[in-house]
């Protein structure tokens, strides 16, 4: 609210400073010419008499008429209103008319002079109109300002918690699967199971207390998928390879867990137990190119098995629009039981 109130306060002194610059030029010029200080006072004078309705009618179309009329659409009442403030602020034009019998005797007033002066008359209503018209603009144009604001920051607050949406709906999904694979392997190796559950604890305080930022260094995103590739290898037969690579730099920084629910899907849809399988997942950055890349073969899950179907890549796909809009490229596509998925990220250092 302080904020607020500091900023209206600047802006009136602003809009105060102009009009005293509108309404000092002509005296302070008048000053500098001629050193008299009766002519400059007349000249204030004569210029404050011309502007002073100008100004009236400025303010109070910006700060009354234009917020509680105008921008209301009560557009027949905003031009009544106007009309009885310019007819008052203009009252002495009329008031000539009124008491032209008092004028005296020594001045014959013409039908030309009498036009001129309702010319004048005239003329001054209009630059009064032409004054509150600038004064209704200068506001629509602060209140569209605001409103695109207002919308920006709405979409910022809505882009961030949908953000933290989706990768809290990422931390469960790859914690179901990995505590599939210990449990599996408590049957075979109990010991190795013990390792794996330390492991396990070293990915959750990761995606726990590391992730809660926007984006985190690239070097931590690779620890996080080598420990959940040995995880998830801990599965295996010895019919599956499994081969990784990882080429980045050290300062890079990424949205975190962005690449690990198709490291999941690999891992889900390309190992089988009695058939040769093959899963290769490469990093590596290429100036301010960041390149994925995931091939593995390809077992398609039967209708029985749906855990987690499609729900990783869906949230990979939507995180990479809100974050890398119109900075990355998605690819994928299936070729001799091969399913390939590239995705090139542009990263503004």
């Amino acid at each position: 609210m302080k904020k607020i109130d500091k900023k209206n306060i600047w802006l009136l002194l602003t809009q105060l400073g102009v009009w005293a610059i509108i309404v000092l030029a002509m005296p302070l010029a008048t000053f500098l010419s001629t050193q008299d200080l009766h002519a400059t006072k007349t000249s204030f004078f004569v210029v404050w008499g011309i502007l002073h309705s100008p100004f009236v009618i400025y303010f109070i179309n910006f700060y009354l008429f234009g917020p509680f009329l105008f921008f209301r659409r009560r557009f027949w009442w905003f031009a009544l209103c106007n009309l009885l403030t310019i007819l008052l602020m203009n009252s002495q034009f009329f008031m000539l008319w009124f008491h032209r019998d008092r004028i005296p005797h020594e001045i014959t007033m013409t039908p030309n002079m009498w036009i001129g002066i309702f010319a004048g008359m005239l003329m001054f209503m209009l630059l009064n109109c032409f004054v509150g018209a600038i004064a209704i603009g200068i506001r629509h144009f602060m209140r569209i300002r605001q409103i695109k604001q207002q919308l920006k920051d709405e979409k910022a607050k809505n882009t961030e918690a949908e953000l933290a949406w989706l990768k809290n709906q990422i931390n469960p999904h790859f914690l179901f699967n990995t505590l599939n694979n210990i449990s599996s392997l408590c049957q075979i190796d109990a010991d190795a199971a013990q390792d794996a559950i330390a492991q396990l604890s070293d990915l959750l305080r990761y995606a726990m207390y590391e992730t809660n930022k926007k984006t985190v260094p690239i070097e931590g995103e690779v620890e996080f998928m080598r420990n959940y590739i040995e995880l998830m290898k801990l599965r295996c037969n010895e019919k599956t390879e499994v081969t990784t690579s990882f080429d980045v730099k050290q300062t890079m920084e990424i949205a975190p867990l962005l690449f690990i629910s198709l490291v999941e899907n690999a891992f889900k849809h390309g190992v089988s137990s009695n058939r040769p399988s093959k899963i290769d997942i490469r990093l590596l950055q290429n100036a301010d190119e960041l390149i994925f890349n995931c091939d593995n073969t390809n077992f398609p899950k039967d209708d029985a098995d749906r855990s987690g179907s499609g729900i990783g890549l869906e949230n990979t796909r939507r995180r990479l629009e809100l974050m890398y809009a119109g900075r990355y490229t998605w690819e994928q596509s299936l070729e001799d039981n091969i399913y390939h998925v590239r995705i090139t990220l542009n990263i503004i250092h």
